[in-house]
């Protein structure tokens, strides 16, 4: 049964899609353990150019999946750098569905898989729960998912600027000034 807690929008079902292909014929009983892992805050994720690793506290013990994504093609660059203006750019489900209909779908493509774990498959639990906990982000901040794959980089390398850090999305309640509002 699908899971709403994870790709709930266009740009985190790419996520949830490497960890629960089409081609996929039987139930993965791994997939209800690497949900479960995310779910409980056991992923921490990092992103490193376009290597995310993933530290899963599995029991009493700490693995670190890395998935190296390809980069960005610079069509597809090209195509949401057209599209996005402004201070804050709104990548949108529409937006989404917009380049997948020119064929430049922003989906991830996975280069290379390693974990520490003993499994030596790439399709560890480890791998899983890193792929459901990119998908949460990637629905929180669809920037994420651009920043994973390289986007923010080249762009601003074809572009011969430097992009500023992404924006917090959230603000500290205490950083508000209640006069401002009453």
């Amino acid at each position: 049964m699908p899971d709403s807690d994870f790709g709930y929008t266009a740009w985190g079902k790419d996520w949830v899609r490497l960890a629960e292909p089409l081609r996929q014929t039987r139930p993965d009983p791994q997939l209800p353990r690497a949900r479960g892992l995310a779910r409980a805050g056991k992923v921490e994720i990092t992103i490193d150019d376009r290597t995310v690793r993933a530290l899963v506290l599995h029991g009493r013990n700490a693995f670190t999946a890395s998935i190296e994504l390809t980069p960005m093609p610079p069509e597809t660059t090209a195509a949401i750098t057209r599209r996005l203006s402004g201070t804050r750019p709104a990548l949108t489900d529409d937006l989404y569905r917009t380049l997948t209909d020119e064929g430049r779908r922003p989906a991830p493509h996975i280069a290379a898989i390693d974990c520490t774990c003993p499994a030596a498959t790439p399709r560890c639990v480890h791998a899983l729960a890193a792929y459901y906990e990119m998908a949460r982000r990637v629905d929180d901040d669809p920037r994420v998912a651009l920043d994973a794959q390289g986007y923010f980089r080249a762009a601003s390398q074809s572009a011969g600027v430097t992009t500023p850090a992404p924006p917090q999305r959230w603000i500290a309640l205490n950083a508000l000034e209640p006069d401002d509002y009453f």
